[in-house]
């Protein structure tokens, strides 16, 4: 399998005849982990991913949000990607952490360049239905209606204020991200569920709505593939249809771990999401080398343990690279069958070294995209491009 993954990465690259120069090459590439090297696009020829997905969906990246600035990002974006996400300047408390406290400066940035590249933009997000990531100015004191009022008339200020500003150049939004709760409730706890339950939600794509008719509007959470929270994400969306609230698309973040990756979850969900008449993007793709659950299991009591967990220092061993490749080949293949629905494929983050997962939930060498730290493709690169220019 291995010799057949690597004459099948060769032939995107060199003619028949250089083949024993080419594969010294490929291994080099792929052994080299240096986190010295700037990003760049590798020179042996590697066709675009943009490119070969284009008749299925469209590829997007979540990407650092001073990109304007980061020039040793370009050439690498440029080539693969079509749609850009800002990772953060876009949050509730990146933009407004103050009342009426507006800080545009960098998205308008990202923006601008994004328009000079023929880029497609993301919003990501309007509501982030986290407590912890809601700046507290949102809530009110006390739980009387008016409260509630104030917190609608509040967040109906920001969605208006943030969407208006970018109308035609912003062409999808998150506009709810994570509201639904991971055990036996429906909605999260959160300032949010506790004054307005769910109304908060149709409200928030109302007036996202109104503010740019013509853009895609997303309701975006992780693990809503699984069977317990498709439930609950199926009801919310039923319902919101049901009031003629003007939702679009499902994000499914998409933030897999090596050995399991929840196929047949992924299937079926994709089949529900066609039933119900919507579209479907993956907004923030990768599958993370070091799996992570145990940081939460029992109460927290591996994570000192794990804190000091990093084996994949000096780079990740063939073995897993051919892995991950299959893994991410599957997933393409998968998305690819059910390309009526899908919008986009959005990855977290545009190579190894800048991915989330390097510190997240605890610090580690990670590997989770299709690009290593110099930015140069990696096996399972390859295995995406050949699923994606099969018949």
């Amino acid at each position: 399998m291995k010799t057949q993954r690597s004459l099948r990465s060769v032939r995107f690259l060199i003619p028949l005849g250089c083949i024993s120069i080419t594969l010294l090459t490929v291994l080099l590439r792929a052994g080299s982990q240096s986190e010295g090297h700037r990003a760049r696009v590798a020179d042996l020829g590697e066709p675009s991913l943009a490119v070969v997905a284009q008749r299925w969906f469209r590829m997007g990246v979540g990407i650092h949000d001073g990109l304007p600035q980061r020039l040793e990002d370009h050439a690498l974006l440029l080539r693969h990607f079509r749609v850009v996400t800002p990772e953060n300047s876009l949050k509730p408390a990146a933009v407004q952490p103050r009342e009426n406290q507006w800080f545009f400066d960098l998205p308008d940035a990202f923006v601008a360049f994004a328009e000079r590249h023929r880029l497609q933009v993301v919003g990501h997000c309007l509501v982030w239905a986290k407590d912890d990531r809601t700046p507290s100015w949102f809530y009110p004191e006390g739980d009387s209606p008016a409260d509630r009022q104030l917190l609608l008339q509040r967040m109906s200020n920001h969605i208006r204020t943030v969407v208006g500003r970018y109308r035609g150049r912003i062409t999808e939004w998150d506009v709810v991200n994570e509201a639904l709760d991971d055990g036996s409730e429906w909605l999260r706890p959160s300032g949010w569920s506790r004054l307005c339950q769910e109304e908060f939600i149709a409200g928030a794509f109302r007036w996202a709505h109104q503010a740019d008719p013509n853009a895609l509007l997303i309701y975006n959470d992780y693990h809503n593939e699984l069977p317990a929270k498709r439930e609950k994400c199926l009801r919310l969306l039923r319902q919101l249809r049901e009031q003629g609230v003007p939702v679009h698309a499902v994000g499914l973040q998409g933030h897999y771990e090596i050995d399991q990756v929840p196929f047949e979850e992924l299937e079926r969900t994709f089949e529900a999401i066609r039933a119900l008449g919507l579209k479907a993007v993956i907004s923030e793709l990768d599958i993370d080398m070091i799996p992570r659950s145990r940081w939460w299991a029992e109460g927290g009591r591996y994570r000192e343990e794990l804190s000091r967990y990093d084996p994949y220092r000096d780079g990740l061993p063939a073995e897993l690279l051919e892995r991950q490749a299959q893994q991410y080949a599957r997933l393409f293949r998968l998305f690819r069958r059910h390309a009526d629905i899908i919008e986009r494929v959005s990855f977290w983050n545009l190579h190894d070294g800048q991915s989330w997962l390097n510190s997240f939930p605890w610090r580690r060498v990670n590997h989770p995209l299709l690009f290593d730290r110099a930015g140069r493709p990696k096996p399972a690169f390859y295995a995406v491009v050949e699923v994606l220019q099969e018949p």
